[in-house]
């Protein structure tokens, strides 16, 4: 009987860069995409005349693909990663597709959501690849490949962005529409390279799929973040936001009732909580997701409606932020890769962006642009430290059998915590843009500046008193006619959206106080050596092992694996691992953690390398292939 051992998986320098170019055209699209469309996301709200509904877009794209992560990441560990990534794709691009041809602001968030469904897989699966292709500790070799993509993405982003939405019209079509339309070849580029070069054995596990749990999560999150874009105009104790906050509540208990019956087969285990790397990884991701896209939602508005910019001038203002995010990125990286040590990281990041988000509040409408340029270094800085290291420590800390689950989940719950951060941030923004800019109006109206402009552009007057004093969200669904109007007259409009944004960034620190504080009870686990893939490959050979010991043990012959030990009186090999000894079996049951070298699949996979930061004898075994 021939077995795939850890060193048939081993994969060479070589090939590792074939399949993580298919991974890294997937992840350039799911990028591009974020960044170009969050840089001309104004403009395509005044064209569809809905600026103060744009949140919509956002929050349906971010419901979906929040929902679809661990589905993804369940499915691929039990059919394995190819066919679901490739399906990702090609949702990407009927999604695409379909926002390109949107009507109104309602239907780009309809067609965003489909979208929404693909994206969800194109982050979480690619990085659940590198985990079975590389070890934790050698990620670093192999981060400035996604660093790249992610820089070149987060540069041609906003400068496309800006291109499509300045122009009038592209080859008889509006010029944003080409923004979506603009993902079709680079999406059908990335599917054939996936096709061609993603090879990765796999041994299909038979499983329960658990759809009882995914409808749940449904029930649980669209009204609650339905309450959260409308309940500043359904008032947050009308009717219909009680019976959406109930909805909500009757859908997470469904959803936790059904996790714990489906136990191990569930979409989102609770088991995988008992560990605390795991723990700490999930609710410190949720934290930082609300956290960053309260800024990266924030940021490009500020710039283009406060400073003038345009979307082009605008992305490229972002530019520190990115440089900041790769900085931390590769300084990270290259630091864990030297020490195997990596929870210093996420806690610097943590504090590095508290002290930009309350920095970011301080910012007004006359702050010099090379001050806010500088605190967006700063955050990037704080993100490029936090995202990646948190992900190496909640896969190291999983079963190999489990690398897509885990991966998935910490990502749902950054995902989460981002769809949370949009709808709530920016309704918070427009409920308090009404109030904020008829203030600084009133403020206005007494200075000479003001009443000189008022007195030169009468017909300018007129528009400002239907917006600006009306009190109401509504009358800022289109902010195009703050660029018409005389700089002493613009002025208040720039000081109400600075003054309300202010809030969402002080909002958004004290939050990021509670992350930093959650992350500071990271655990400090020793770093793999082994690939996801070379692990399973190991588990296989033990069990094929086992199952060969069993009949001689049977007959009363002794059973031995090929590291010369054995379990007295259990016929199962405890693997070379003297830790267990001959209490292997009442270990594991007591503990409720299965080791992968004993010879049978993990039923508690998720805690099998890590038990309260504790990592497994077998976490700093090097692999026996060449480097």
């Amino acid at each position: 009987m021939s077995t795939t051992t850890a060193d048939d998986t081993a994969l060479t320098h070589r090939q590792i860069l074939t399949i993580l170019g298919g991974l890294m055209m997937a992840m350039f699209l799911a990028a591009l995409d974020q960044t170009i469309v969050s840089t001309a996301m104004r403009t395509i709200a005044d064209d569809l005349g809905g600026f103060s509904i744009q949140a919509w877009a956002t929050t349906a794209f971010l419901i979906t693909s929040t929902i679809a992560t661990p589905l993804y990441g369940k499915l691929s560990d039990i059919y394995g990663r190819k066919p679901f990534i490739l399906f990702a794709i090609g949702i990407f691009i009927l999604g695409s597709v379909l926002c390109g041809l949107a009507g109104s602001v309602y239907q780009l968030a309809a067609f965003r959501a489909v979208q929404g469904i693909g994206a969800g897989g194109l982050f979480s699966l690619a990085f659940a690849i590198i985990g079975d292709v590389v070890p934790p500790r050698e990620r670093a070799k192999y981060q400035g490949y996604f660093l790249a993509v992610f820089g070149t993405s987060s540069v041609l982003g906003p400068v496309l962005g800006g291109f499509f939405a300045g122009a009038d019209s592209i080859l008889g079509v509006t010029g944003w529409r080409w923004i979506f339309y603009i993902n079709v070849p680079i999406a059908l580029a990335a599917f054939l390279v996936v096709m061609r070069v993603l090879h990765i054995p796999h041994r299909r596990q038979d499983h329960r799929i658990d759809w009882p749990g995914a409808v749940a999560l449904v029930i649980c999150l669209v009204p609650l973040l339905t309450v959260a874009e409308q309940g500043r105009e359904w008032g947050w104790d009308s009717g219909r936001s009680l019976l959406c906050y109930g909805i909500g509540v009757v859908g997470l208990v469904l959803f936790l009732v059904t996790e714990w019956s489906y136990k191990d087969e569930a979409l989102l285990p609770l088991r995988l909580f008992r560990g605390r790397t795991f723990s700490v990884a999930s609710t410190s991701s949720f934290i930082l997701g609300i956290a960053m896209f309260g800024g990266l939602l924030t940021l490009p508005l500020y710039l283009q409606i406060v400073k003038g910019a345009s979307p082009t001038e605008a992305g490229l203002m972002l530019l520190p932020l990115v440089l900041g995010i790769m900085s931390g990125s590769i300084i990270s990286g290259q630091v864990i890769a030297r020490t195997g040590k990596y929870r210093k990281f996420p806690i610097i990041g943590s504090l590095l962006m508290v002290a930009a988000l309350a920095l970011f509040s301080r910012i007004g409408a006359d702050t010099p642009l090379w001050q806010t340029m500088l605190v967006m270094a700063l955050m990037g800085l704080g993100l490029g430290g936090n995202m990646q290291p948190v992900i190496t420590a909640a896969q190291n800390a999983a079963n190999p059998r489990e690398i897509g689950v885990a991966t998935s989940t910490v990502t749902f719950f950054r995902s989460m915590g981002g769809t949370v951060g949009a709808a709530v941030f920016l309704s918070v923004l427009f409920s308090l843009l009404p109030e904020k800019t008829k203030a600084a109006f009133t403020a206005a109206q007494s200075t000479p500046e003001f009443q000189a402009a008022a007195r030169a552009n009468p017909a300018q007057v007129q528009e400002i008193a239907r917006a600006g004093t009306s009190g109401s969200a509504s009358a800022f669904n289109d902010t195009s006619f703050v660029n018409r109007l005389a700089d002493a007259l613009a002025h208040p409009f720039k000081v109400g959206f600075a003054d309300s944004m202010s809030v969402v960034f002080m909002v958004a620190a004290a939050i990021m106080v509670v992350g930093f504080v959650v992350i500071l009870f990271l655990p400090e686990v020793p770093l793999r050596s082994m690939s996801a893939a070379q692990e399973r490959a190991k588990e296989e050979a033990q069990d094929a092992r086992a199952s060969a010991a069993a009949p001689a043990a049977s007959a009363g012959l002794p059973g031995r694996d090929l590291a010369g030990s054995s379990l007295p009186g259990s016929g199962v090999s405890s693997g070379g691992n003297g830790s267990n000894g001959g209490g292997g079996s009442a270990a594991h049951a007591a503990d409720d953690v299965a080791e992968p070298h004993v010879g049978h699949t993990p039923s508690h996979a998720a805690g099998a390398h890590e038990a309260d930061g504790e990592a497994g004898a077998h976490d700093n075994v090097e692999p026996r292939h060449s480097r």
